[in-house]
């Protein structure tokens, strides 16, 4: 609080400067510690009627936890008992409540702050700072609960033009016994919703299927989600089920980033099975092609002179079936097609591709050939608005320096909470 000057208050008031309270008291604790006693100096008005009162009932005393002020402080509040003297007015006495200590409260508003604003915008751990404040884990978690109900808006207040769907792994694989004894793997998913044209994270909802991201787009008002135009989602059938239920009339964009992972994955299952069936063992130092392994994945059009003349060596040495080269330049054609200008460069692109897929007579390169074809309507809709999945990948890049601040969550609910916590302050 900003203490003007020619403050009546007292040195020890101004220096602790707690709102609406004076020091009455200060006693050094033999630990290091400080007890400090204050009294209100709010007017004590009925909470009923209103009426100020003039006589006292009793008094008493509360401790409170309060942040440390110059080192760890024991915070006792002298709480005084008011008659109320209003004689239509039923209430016969009251305690003195404030906005620093509202009524039941244990802590002070500018500690419950404090410990909020040193978890969501500095970014720590909820442990590390329940240690520097003298407080429990439970009561920081408390406080960032009651601030996600307090501060979050309703997604339906917040008009989405351009929506991201991905997912995200939260905690690590766990392994559980059946009744009958087998065992099952469960892998602990969650998945976000993200205003591409902000960044701005919407909502986390359980796993990675149709059924979590249907409930939650359902719950949205229709006005929402008739004002969605454009989804980008990565290819996942899943997502493209609930976006088909839920947004009938929204374009699905599928993002490019994944559909180039895929075709590099083709080239490392090519080249994983080349030397396999050549060697009869899997790549070494001595062998070109894996020596050049991330020499395959980069951008053909990125690669400097010697880079080419390096692959190429790469190629004549350790790919006699021309088989590494063949799915290098299906990659690389795939590439090309995303980077199309317009739809008739893009059909043009394809064709291409087409005609490359049938001469390398793989089955990986016509496993990519089949998804190209089953995803093409959602890659004219990238080609025509360019929106993709960066800005939801970037909030996950965010989510995930959360999951290692926190070293992992187990609590479903404090992850979510945390999460649209930070996006609310980011935005």
């Amino acid at each position: 609080m900003f203490e003007p000057t020619g403050s009546q208050r007292d040195a020890a008031s101004t220096i602790f400067n707690l709102p609406d309270y004076r020091v009455i008291d200060a006693v050094d604790h033999p630990d290091g510690a400080r007890r400090i006693e204050v009294e209100s100096t709010a007017p004590p008005g009925c909470p009923q009627c209103g009426v100020l009162a003039v006589r006292r009932h009793s008094e008493r005393r509360q401790r409170l936890r309060d942040v440390p002020v110059a080192g760890p402080v024991e915070l006792v509040w002298v709480k005084r008992r008011w008659f109320c003297d209003e004689g239509c007015c039923r209430r016969g006495t009251f305690s003195e409540v404030t906005e620093q200590v509202p009524a039941f409260a244990r802590s002070t508003a500018r500690l419950c702050h404090a410990l909020v604003a040193a978890v969501v915008v500095s970014g720590r751990a909820a442990s590390e700072v329940a240690r520097a404040h003298r407080v429990s884990w439970w009561l920081v978690q408390a406080m960032l609960t009651a601030a996600a109900d307090v501060l979050l808006p309703d997604p339906d207040q917040v008009p989405v033009r351009r929506l991201g769907v991905d997912e995200h792994r939260y905690r690590s694989v766990r392994f559980f016994r059946e009744p009958d004894g087998a065992w099952r793997r469960y892998e602990p998913w969650m998945t976000t919703l993200v205003d591409t044209d902000t960044g701005r994270v919407l909502g986390v909802v359980d796993g990675r299927d149709s059924a979590g991201v249907g409930a939650w787009l359902a719950a949205r008002s229709q006005a929402w989600r008739d004002g969605v135009e454009v989804v980008a989602i990565d290819p996942s059938a899943a997502f493209r089920k609930a976006l088909r239920e839920q947004l009938p009339a929204a374009a699905v964009s599928v993002d490019a980033f994944h559909l180039v992972k895929l075709a590099n994955d083709v080239v490392t299952q090519v080249r994983q099975r080349v030397i396999r069936e050549g060697k009869g063992r899997r790549g070494r130092q001595e062998d070109p092609a894996w020596v050049n392994r991330r020499l395959l994945l980069r951008a053909g059009n990125t690669l400097s002179p010697r880079a080419l003349t390096r692959l190429k060596a790469t190629l004549r040495a350790d790919d006699p079936t021309d088989e590494i080269g063949a799915a290098w330049g299906v990659k690389e054609q795939l590439r090309q097609l995303l980077a199309s200008g317009s739809l008739a460069d893009a059909h043009e692109q394809k064709m291409r591709l087409g005609a490359y897929v049938l001469a390398a007579d793989m089955p990986e390169t016509d496993r990519l050939w089949n998804t190209i074809t089953a995803w093409w309507e959602a890659i004219e809709v990238l080609i025509v608005t360019g929106v993709t999945n960066a800005r939801t990948e970037a909030a996950n890049t965010t989510i995930k320096q959360i999951k290692r601040t926190g070293r992992g969550y187990r609590n479903p609910a404090n992850y979510r909470a945390r999460i649209l916590l930070a996006a609310r302050t980011a935005a």
